[in-house]
């Protein structure tokens, strides 16, 4: 980790269609400064400039928007910056390296403090589990029929619900619906899965009801085992509880 003192800041130019052995350069690098160790880089993509070419590189222009230049950033003790720039020095066949003197004035890294482990509370008891089938293309006022549902089951205070995304998939229409290379949005097979208590999922199962033109509900019985971990005391709960 970087410390207050003395350091270097390493600025490299490059293109941002630069390759180095039949990979993007500038994945190269990054990739290189990560395993060596650098305490952090930045990279940042440039809206226009231009070289010693003297082309000017710009979105503008369809054919050079590929050649926009690249910024890549880092400051190190200068022990690591020697260590590491003959490597660059090798790698950048097109570009530009410049290396500054600097002071690092603060080096910090946010360390969160570890909680403490608590004990589950354990909620057990009979529930029912519900399936909606539906279609990935179906609609309900303009979006996805999946998404509305979800919120529905939000409002309706739903402990929680999951969406599943088939690979493949037939209804009673016998209609194979499938992704494939010519196909890449077809009407793909989607299912809902809640499990609540058996007044909720009812209440579930008739809003959703409703709301669905072309597919399946299916309830079932279940034995729900919750586990919940108990959330840490806070400082602000131990003064409220506190009369003094």
């Amino acid at each position: 980790m970087l410390k207050r003192g003395p350091a270097k800041k390493v600025t490299i130019y490059i293109n941002e269609d630069a390759q180095h052995h039949a990979q993007s350069l500038h994945d190269a690098i990054m990739t290189f400064l990560l395993n060596r160790g650098v305490a952090g880089a930045t990279s940042t993509r440039a809206y226009a400039g231009f070289g010693s070419a003297h082309m000017l590189h710009t979105p503008k222009i369809e054919v050079l928007s590929q050649h926009l230049p690249l910024r890549i950033e880092f400051v190190e003790t200068p022990e690591r910056v020697e260590e590491v720039l003959p490597a660059l020095y090798e790698m950048i066949s097109d570009g530009l390296i410049e290396v500054q003197d600097t002071f690092v004035v603060k080096a910090a890294r946010h360390s969160p403090k570890p909680q403490p482990k608590l004990p589950h509370q354990k909620k057990r008891g009979p529930a029912k589990l519900l399936r909606v089938f539906l279609g990935e293309a179906d609609r309900w006022h303009g979006e996805p029929l999946y998404d509305a549902i979800v919120k529905k089951l939000r409002m309706l205070e739903i402990a929680g619900a999951t969406v599943y995304r088939g690979i493949l998939g037939y209804g009673a229409k016998g209609h194979e619906h499938r992704r494939t290379f010519f196909h890449p949005t077809r009407d793909l097979p989607v299912m809902i899965s809640v499990i609540d208590s058996p007044d909720k999922i009812r209440d579930a199962a008739e809003a959703i009801e409703e709301m669905l033109d072309d597919g399946l509900i299916v309830i079932s019985d279940v034995e729900m085992v919750r586990l919940l971990r108990a959330a840490a005391p806070t400082e602000d709960s131990h003064a409220a509880g506190n009369p003094s």
